[in-house]
């Protein structure tokens, strides 16, 4: 009897499965489950094929450090210096600006907004970069609004890379170039900041650019070159004379420059942030990104902004309007908001633009002093809040055998037998450019100074 009724199923399966399953009434519950069951493996049989594997043009961009890095942070419960986030409160000025934002009586603010950006925050940012760039900046045409500096990322690579177009960047890039250029149908072309003192101490300064190597990158296949300043994760401040090379080949060359600037504001020792936009001839052919998650230290906000001329900016502003379209608009009421008070603050020692540089300075000092006396050598950055140390003068280590790079070996055992990570800046470089990185590691210092202790704590235990 018990077969009759397996057959009865495997008819009535077929016509649950025609039917939405309204049949299954049909059998005794004791088999409901079992022809659930079977035609659910029926469908994930017919979904395996090879018709639905990932895109053919983000084959090789699976893995991502952030994903992979956190997720064994999280499951060894370990201090996490590695992503770039703060684990104290945001400024309580732009916290406030937000609490202000969402109980307006205004019904609109609830709603969606300009698409290319709501108009409060376009304005404040082109009143904000007017002094800085030398120029007027028109908020309706020349400023963008988008989910993240992400999002301007991937709105300017999209809206201006054709298939077989070339990108020069240079390494170590934040992570995301890379793939969304090959997202693009681009083809990335990899130049790198070389050490010049080594062994031994040293500042992102003494990483430089070969001139002659950098010319040689340029074709006329080039469309853009990425320039991160200052550059996460060196810390690196180009000089004028080295953003200089980089316009007249751009000039040279018609190319269009995406500078990645987003962490312009946090600037050490009397470096100075410059905006490659303001060298001659260069406003007309960069688009200059920023944050306000960078800029406020707000990171889950992702709010981020493209500048530049109205013909460059278009491009970024047709993919935006047919992907996300709009950014929330409470959100950039806020930053607005908190923008605003910070332009009247400028010059003051309240102006969070200028004084949180000065909070994480001692904090940078602090972590290259411990770093040192643990036997590594830190490359002090002059902007930023992130700092690679080479650790290769440490006790050896035996790392299990894999095809990893030696830094992604050395952080997964310091996050699972030390409880520490940090991120492995391999993953910043392509793949012939590893060997410039595989004796380093990223920390990250925009933290709480008592998480920066047990960081210290940890790597001293590891020395005696």
């Amino acid at each position: 009897m018990h077969r009759i009724y397996r057959r009865c199923a495997s008819l009535i399966r077929c016509c649950a499965e025609r039917k939405g399953g309204i049949y299954l009434n049909l059998l005794p519950p004791q088999l409901h489950s079992g022809c659930l069951i079977t035609a659910e493996r029926l469908n994930h049989t017919k979904m395996s094929s090879k018709k639905f594997q990932i895109a053919k043009r983000l084959q090789g961009t699976e893995k991502n450090v952030w994903v992979d890095i956190s997720k064994l942070a999280m499951e060894q419960k370990s201090i996490n210096l590695g992503q770039g986030f703060p684990d104290f409160m945001a400024p309580e000025s732009v916290v406030q600006c937000l609490k202000d934002t969402v109980s307006s009586d205004n019904p609109l603010i609830h709603q969606y907004t300009r698409s290319f950006g709501h108009v409060r925050l376009v304005n404040a940012l082109a009143k904000l970069y007017e002094p800085h760039l030398g120029r007027k900046v028109d908020p309706m045409t020349e400023v963008l609004i988008t989910v993240g500096a992400y999002g301007s990322l991937f709105s300017i690579i999209q809206g201006l890379v054709n298939p077989g177009d070339e990108v020069i960047i240079i390494e170590p890039f934040f992570d995301c170039y890379q793939p969304m250029v090959l997202a693009a149908g681009g083809t990335p072309v990899f130049i790198p900041f070389r050490p010049t003192k080594e062994g031994k101490v040293c500042s992102s300064a003494d990483w430089k650019l070969d001139e002659a190597e950098l010319a040689s990158k340029f074709s006329p296949k080039t469309k853009l070159i990425l320039v991160n300043t200052p550059n996460n994760p060196l810390g690196k401040v180009l000089t004028l004379d080295e953003l200089t090379v980089i316009a007249n080949l751009c000039k040279q060359h018609d190319v269009v420059c995406l500078a990645d600037e987003v962490y312009e504001w946090m600037t050490y020792d009397n470096n100075k942030h410059i905006k490659i936009a303001t060298l001659p001839g260069m406003w007309e052919r960069t688009l200059t990104v920023g944050s306000a998650g960078k800029t406020f230290s707000v990171t889950g906000w992702k709010v981020g902004w493209v500048l530049g001329p109205r013909n460059l900016v278009h491009c970024a502003q047709i993919m935006h309007q047919n992907t996300t379209y709009t950014c929330p608009t409470p959100i950039q009421e806020a930053v607005a908001r908190g923008l605003e008070l910070e332009i009247s603050r400028a010059g003051t020692p309240e102006c969070y633009l200028t004084s949180l540089a000065k909070q994480l300075k001692p904090k940078r000092d602090w972590l290259a002093r411990v770093l040192e006396e643990v036997g590594m050598l830190p490359v002090v950055p002059e902007a930023g809040y992130f700092m690679l140390a080479n650790y290769s003068h440490m006790d050896p280590v035996d790392f299990p055998a894999s095809d990893e790079a030696k830094d992604f070996k050395f952080v997964k055992w310091l996050t699972i037998n030390k409880k520490l990570t940090v991120i492995p800046p391999t993953a910043f470089y392509s793949k012939g450019n590893q060997h410039l990185a595989e004796n380093f590691v990223r920390f990250c210092f925009i933290k709480e100074d008592s998480t920066l202790e047990k960081a210290a704590d940890i790597l001293r235990k590891w020395k005696l």
